[in-house]
């Protein structure tokens, strides 16, 4: 596949899979020319035994849905998807190749839909002969070796956050800052569903809160947990692995406690008096805040920025509330939501332009594979 044909304009197809949709958009460039969010039904994800076999619904979805736009295929100049729960990478824009097919197939850190991106974006980029690409996948892993224990040898800290935001977003304050990012030390919090909260030095994410196993509880996650208790509720018979599971990603936070992760209606809620809604929703916050403070200490207290993002930084509650705890950290930036189709197709000019290299997967950081 000749990953630099053009065709006299930078048309990029955009994928982005979830669990239940496929958001598309096709950009020229650094213009949205339109995007959608494909919604697939359960009955047609059921008939595929994993997320795996997915791969050609999806395909045949999304050709359809282009194939009905004013479009034209073969004027591509490349696609992009989403990248998933790979082996650990450095930061940056991947040409998608087999190797990462494969580990995306053996879901070599989890099974999710973003697994599906880079399949998806190299099956559709195949048929036209242009170039597939991820950008800044979950798997990101720039940890500082002291980052990586966790005090038990057995269980190695990793790195699996909201990288393609929190690299995007950090990039924008640099941006309103007027430095560039690899002169800056900024903390950022990633805001939605899941809560990524990283401590980027120089352009580096050297510490980062688990946005699927630690950190503050979000409103659909448990977050970090007192461990002995846990243990209890494990093996005390009450509960099946996949109950746990449940409850602890998709059934926990703000879900647990107050039956909706709708940060809309809880406000709703709190505005009615409700005091329990109130003390839940700031527990949220204050947890947040305390790890944004753990991640100044990273730093060693020099912080150019903390930098809110996510569908949550549209709240001025939570946003008044983190910036009342960590006002005295300095500088505060507000980025809120996170246009992850936007990311994509950016990352993917920079190497179009050659302003910078495409990646070769695998590519670890210096301390990935080292033993502890």
């Amino acid at each position: 596949m000749d990953e630099t044909r053009t065709h006299g304009k930078e048309l990029i197809l955009v994928l982005n899979p979830g669990s239940t949709s496929t958001k598309l958009a096709v950009f020229e460039g650094e213009k949205c020319l339109f995007s959608d969010d494909i919604k697939h039904g359960d009955l047609e994800l059921s008939r595929c035994d994993t997320i795996w076999g997915q791969y050609e619904y999806r395909k045949e979805i999304i050709l359809e849905f282009l194939g009905d736009s004013d479009v034209e295929l073969r004027e591509f100049t490349a696609v992009v998807g989403r990248g998933g729960l790979f082996r650990p990478t450095v930061s940056g824009t991947y040409g998608v190749n087999d190797a990462m097919i494969e580990d995306a197939r053996n879901a070599v850190q989890g099974d999710h839909a973003s697994n599906l991106g880079a399949v998806l974006a190299f099956g559709i980029a195949w048929d036209f002969g242009i170039g597939a690409f991820i950008v800044d996948p979950p798997c990101v892993d720039e940890l500082d070796i002291l980052a990586r224990y966790s005090g038990v040898p057995e269980i190695r800290r990793k790195s699996l956050v909201h990288a393609l935001n929190i690299k995007a977003t950090a990039r924008s304050a640099a941006a309103e800052l007027g430095r560039p990012l690899r002169d800056l030390n900024v903390v950022v919090a990633h805001l939605g569903g899941g809560i990524s909260i990283a401590a980027i030095r120089k352009g580096r994410m050297v510490d980062v809160s688990d946005a699927l196993s630690a950190g503050p509880f979000t409103p659909q996650r448990a977050g970090a947990l007192p461990t002995g208790d846990f243990l209890k509720m494990c093996f005390g018979g009450k509960y099946t692995v996949a109950q746990i599971k449940k409850k602890l990603v998709g059934a926990g936070g703000l879900i647990a406690y107050l039956g909706t992760a709708d940060a809309k209606e809880i406000e709703r809620r709190i505005d009615g008096g409700d005091g329990r809604a109130k003390q839940v929703y700031d527990a949220m916050i204050y947890q947040i805040a305390k790890e944004i403070g753990a991640m100044a200490v990273v730093l060693d207290g020099k912080l150019d920025a903390t930098v809110l993002t996510g569908g949550l930084a549209h709240s001025d509650y939570i946003v008044g509330g983190i910036e009342a705890k960590t006002g005295f950290l300095g500088k505060v930036v507000v980025v809120p939501g996170g246009d992850e189709l936007e990311a994509l197709a950016l990352g993917c000019l920079r190497v179009l332009r050659g302003e910078e290299e495409a990646k070769t997967y695998p590519e670890t950081t210096e301390g990935a594979s080292v033993e502890l």
